[in-house]
């Protein structure tokens, strides 16, 4: 039975998987050889030479019958040689041949006998012949090593080159030739297998082969060896060609690889989020590239389209990597997220664009915003995750611009509104400071009832001056509202005393030392601020103490002498020559620790506690005198005081040091102690009493148990002042509108500032003198906007700029401007007025608002509604997209219906407030034969005794077309007895210059239209224009040339044009 390839080399392969019979046959075979090993020997090697020789032609000396018989075997030998010493994959091929002759071996065991004894008398006949022989294989014997040298092992030989095995079975390939089946007879095919096999394994168990190589197996050993080493060579040379020509195949099957053509899907061009009007129709676009071609679909809320479920609604096209979703006629629940999601084989990718849908003049309707009302968008629905896909946040009762005094309680409240409304799924409220999250205090109260967000805040101070912002989120949702909040000082105790500081915080504590900050206040009182009282109170105590002797005008100081381990709080008084300002609000407190010792307090212990105290141990030290401090510097350095820092000394053995500071003037070695008596613990040291002006140099000692060691390196010479420089003067103070109450100002920031705190903004009423503070704490940035200013009043504004040196000087003042709104929604059109109507359309013309609310007007939106009875119904939008005419046709009327309308007018501020309903109207077909009213009159060119009106034709010409016009004419007080024609006859052009006019007197005008059948109903009046010259008008004259087609002619025309600076 033939095994695997990859069996044949393992240790399991062994003769226990050969065939009992040939096992047994094997095994008398093999006891017999024993005995006959010399004379096998010298027969086999005989046998082999005379086979060869017997191939050439040398077998004349052997008997015919004897010949035969030899040259059958010697050839089935000769071949099985060849084949044993090319390897053993013959014998691999030949497995199973050998098993169907295993069974032939019993039977053979006696003719095999018989020729074993042929072979010993004949070996005596050739023993001469095969002397010469004998003596050149014992030469060549001679000639190679006992074992012979290994060729370049294999793969399997060197895993396996330390293990014991039974044989080794060489690898063939597949070029080596079939032997099975040479033989003539059954008898001699059984005797040579036999032969085969115990060779075989006497070459693999080594008996039979003498040491000494003096007989001819010994040969055949070394000739074996030999033709192993050259198979060995040529298969790791075939192995090593076979595994470059797999790399090879695997390199150009990984080039040919279909997977690296492919690729995910990729956007292009993503679709874009749009803002429309209810009615219109949008269009998404998107477009995606990817291999294999990626399929799109469309999500609204994560909810996939389905055109079929709703007809004609939407509308999807995918051309050529190009795609598109078309919404028809878009409502209010058409506002939403949608989604494109591109998917093939490598992959998904998602793109996402939001449409509103605006909704002209709506109702806000509360219910519709509360769940379980059947007015609720299928649109938004419940994820997973308990919160809708959507929400939609509205701030109603909203708190605006909110002002306030010190010491008073303040409260920012706001209606949220939540649809839809999920009661196990709550909003998250946050409360912001100038974008800074505020976190409740006992200064800061924060309550959500569910439906209102309220911030109460308890004592209000100037720091809780700035812009708050309420943002309510929901999910991955979030809206949010701003309003800014002013805090005026509290009235002073002393008349003339300045208002308290502000932001007192502790900027750098360690064991008896901490360095307090704050803010200068905006009102001085009148007079300059002298300077400021630093007072700490250790906390758990009511008893204030001062820091400081004298004023410091510095906003930072150093407080010194406090106790280790105890926590204290400061706060700060400005006082000038009236007096001192109330306190400002206490800083939070500070402990007076090591900040090592700080962060190990404020962490938690790791491990828990395990009830086991372990006590250690340690020889005694000897005291260490501690070594020099290291990075001596000036941090800050005032007029009153140097602060110096430093780090701890290398070598300090195992006790904490304390310090001792000295200083000495410039270009001396006169070093003094500053602190005499008691030794400073932390590396920070304020040294105060130094002479303005003066230079100085510092060093520090370090000192334990031990000793006093070495000092320091000293500092280089230090100047006494302060190192801060007052900020320069900001400049261009530019106002500019805003509201009815409040003014944007923007400045230049000031040049060259260093650690500068903000601006303060003032703002006087222009002439009066009196400037007050637009804001209590001062602000970042260039631009700010001053409210609470009082309508029509035109004030003028200053700023200075401020850091810790002080503040600036005043800005120059900027230039006078009146509050008032800069843009505002257009005042509603009047004079509104049919100029067509037919069975199912009618045709509306107005006048444009007398307010346009300071831009211009960018369109007009109209209304109507059915009067059934007197009852008028409910207002319908004749028009999604603003017009620019003074003119509009409504379509889809009915005829005979009485309808009334309304006209609102729109700027860049909004649309502004719809006109009065108009009288009513009934929708019928006119049929009179005259032209309607011409419209839109306009008065322009006005001049002290002329003018120039102009006007459009009529919508609804009559039974003939218009052949002329008449312009009339009165003054504004006169009655309709006194209307006179300008014209006597009818003029074709749609403008007239109007003379003769009285200057000073105010005149209204008004237009007919005729044709063939007469005159027709008259246009309505303009409104009243006062005949004058206006200042700064100027007469412009030109010539045109007008070119009628059929000829040229030479028209000069002197027009008047009125124009103004």
């Amino acid at each position: 039975m033939a095994l695997p390839f990859y069996q044949k080399h393992h240790q399991h392969y062994d003769r226990a998987y050969r065939h009992k019979e040939l096992q047994s046959t094997l095994s008398q075979y093999q006891k017999e050889e024993k005995r006959k090993s010399a004379v096998y020997s010298h027969g086999s090697t005989a046998y082999t030479r005379g086979s060869a020789a017997y191939r050439h032609g040398s077998a004349a000396a052997y008997s015919h019958e004897s010949a035969a018989a030899y040259s059958h075997g010697s050839a089935a030998y000769g071949h099985e040689s060849a084949a044993y010493s090319h390897g053993s994959a013959a014998y691999d091929h030949e497995s199973a041949a050998h098993s169907r002759r295993s069974a032939a071996y019993s039977l053979g065991s006696e003719s095999l006998s018989k020729m074993s004894s042929a072979y010993d008398h004949e070996s005596a006949a050739q023993s001469r012949r095969l002397k010469d022989s004998n003596i050149m294989i014992e030469d060549r014997s001679y000639k190679l090593s006992p074992k012979a040298k290994r060729a370049k092992q294999s793969l399997f030989s060197e895993e396996k080159e330390n293990k014991a095995i039974d044989y080794v079975v060489p690898v063939f390939t597949g070029r080596q030739m079939y032997v099975s089946g040479i033989t003539d007879t059954e008898e001699e095919r059984i005797k040579e297998s036999a032969a085969y096999i115990a060779r075989r394994n006497l070459f693999a168990t080594g008996e039979g082969i003498s040491a000494t190589r003096v007989a001819t197996s010994s040969s055949t050993e070394e000739q074996h060896e030999k033709k192993s080493r050259k198979v060995a060579i040529r298969e790791s040379a075939e192995r090593l060609a076979l595994k470059k020509t797999l790399e090879e195949t695997e390199e150009f099957h990984r080039k040919l690889n279909e997977d690296k053509l492919l690729h995910a899907p990729e956007f292009v061009i993503k679709p874009r989020s749009h803002t429309v009007w209810e009615k219109q129709n949008v269009k998404l676009h998107c477009t995606v590239t990817g291999w294999p071609e990626p399929r799109l679909t469309w999500y609204k809320n994560n909810v996939p389209i389905n055109v079929h479920t709703h007809p004609g609604k939407y509308f999807i096209e995918s051309r050529y990597g190009m795609h598109s979703l078309e919404i028809n006629k878009c409502d209010f629940e058409d506002t939403a997220q949608y989604r494109a999601s591109a998917m093939n084989v490598k992959g998904e990718l998602s793109a996402y664009a939001s449409l509103v849908v605006k909704r002209y003049k709506g109702e806000f309707d509360a219910s519709y915003f509360h769940a379980g009302t059947v007015t609720m968008p299928l649109s938004f629905g419940v994820t997973p995750h308990g919160y809708a896909s959507k929400f939609e946040i509205h701030f109603v009762d909203k708190f605006e611009v909110t002002f306030g005094r010190e010491g008073e309680t303040m409260s920012l409240g706001c209606t949220v509104i939540i649809h839809p409304d999920i009661k196990r799924f709550h909003p998250e409220i946050q409360w912001y400071r100038n974008g800074v999250l505020i976190t409740p205090s006992k200064w800061v109260q924060m309550h959500w009832s569910g439906e209102r967000a309220t911030l109460t805040l308890a004592h209000a101070n100037k720091e809780d001056e700035g812009l708050y912002t309420l943002r309510v989120v929901m999910g991955d949702y979030y809206e949010q509202y701003s309003g800014y909040v002013f805090v005026r000082d509290a009235d002073a105790e002393m008349p003339g005393a300045p208002a308290s500081p502000l932001d007192v915080e502790c900027l750098d504590a360690n064991k008896d030392y901490v360095i307090i900050s704050w803010k200068q206040p905006a009102v001085d009182g009148g007079s300059p601020v002298l300077g400021y009282f630093i007072d700490k109170c250790e906390v758990g105590t009511t008893h204030w103490s001062q820091c400081n002797e004298t004023p410091v005008k510095f906003a930072r100081f150093p407080v010194t002498g406090l106790i280790e381990g105890r926590s204290y709080i400061f706060r700060v008084r400005a006082v000038n020559k009236a007096g001192i300002s109330i306190p400002s609000r206490v800083s939070e407190p500070v402990a007076a620790l090591d900040p090592a010792d700080r962060a190990r307090l404020r962490s938690h212990p790791s491990a828990p506690w395990t009830g086991q105290i372990i006590v250690t141990e340690e020889e005694p030290a000897e005291g260490v005198v501690p070594g020099p401090p290291s990075d001596l510097h000036v941090i800050e350095a005032t007029k009153n005081y140097v602060v110096l820092s430093w780090k701890p000394p290398g070598e300090r053995g195992h006790e904490g040091v304390m310090y001792f500071v000295e200083k000495c003037t410039a270009g001396t070695e006169n070093w003094q102690r500053v602190n005499t008596e008691i030794p400073v613990k932390s590396p920070r040291f304020a040294v105060f009493d130094l002479a303005e002006g003066k230079s100085y140099r510092f060093r520090v000692r370090c000192c334990n148990s031990a000793g006093i060691g070495e000092p320091s390196e000293a500092t280089e010479a230090t100047v006494v002042g302060d190192k801060l420089d007052i900020p320069k003067v900001p400049g261009r103070i530019i106002p500019t509108r805003n509201t009815d109450t409040s003014v944007v100002v923007t400045w230049t920031e000031s040049k060259d500032a260093k650690e500068l705190v903000g601006y303060y903004v003032e703002a006087s009423i222009a002439g009066s003198g009196h400037w007050e503070p637009s804001n209590n704490n001062p602000v970042k940035g260039t631009r700010f906007i001053c409210h609470g200013l009082l309508t029509g009043e035109n004030y003028i504004f200053r700023v200075r700029a401020v850091n810790a040196a002080g503040l600036s000087e005043y800005s120059q003042e900027s230039e006078a401007i009146e509050v008032k709104a800069a843009i505002a929604a257009p005042s509603p059109p009047y004079d509104i007025t049919v100029l067509e109507s037919v069975r199912d359309s009618m045709v509306l013309g107005w006048k444009q608002p007398k307010i346009i609310g300071g831009a211009e007007i960018t369109g007009y939106y109209v209304n109507y509604r059915e009067v059934i009875d007197g009852v008028p119904g409910k207002w319908n939008e004749a028009n999604i997209k603003p017009v620019s005419e003074r003119a509009y046709r409504i379509h889809n009327l009915k005829e005979n219906m009485v309808y009334q309308f309304q006209v609102a007018a729109a700027n860049l501020a909004g649309v502004g407030t719809p006109s009065p309903p108009t009288r009513s109207f009934k929708c019928e077909e006119w049929t009179i034969a005259v032209p309607g009213p011409p419209h839109d009159l306009l008065c322009t060119e006005v001049r002290k005794d002329s003018l120039v009106l102009l006007w459009k034709p009529p919508v609804y010409i009559g039974r003939n077309p218009v052949t002329g016009y008449y312009v009339d004419v009165k003054e504004t007080e006169a009655t309709d007895e006194h209307w006179r024609s300008v014209n006597e006859k009818p003029i074709a052009n749609k403008f007239l210059k109007v003379s003769g006019l009285k200057e000073g007197v105010s005149y209204l005008f008004r237009v007919r239209a005729t044709n063939q059948a007469g005159v027709g109903k008259p246009s309505d009046t303009t409104d009243p224009v006062v005949a004058e010259t206006r200042p700064g008008s100027f007469t412009l004259l030109f010539c045109i040339c007008i070119n009628t087609g059929s000829y040229l002619s030479d028209m000069l025309i002197i027009r008047e044009y009125t124009q103004r600076n």
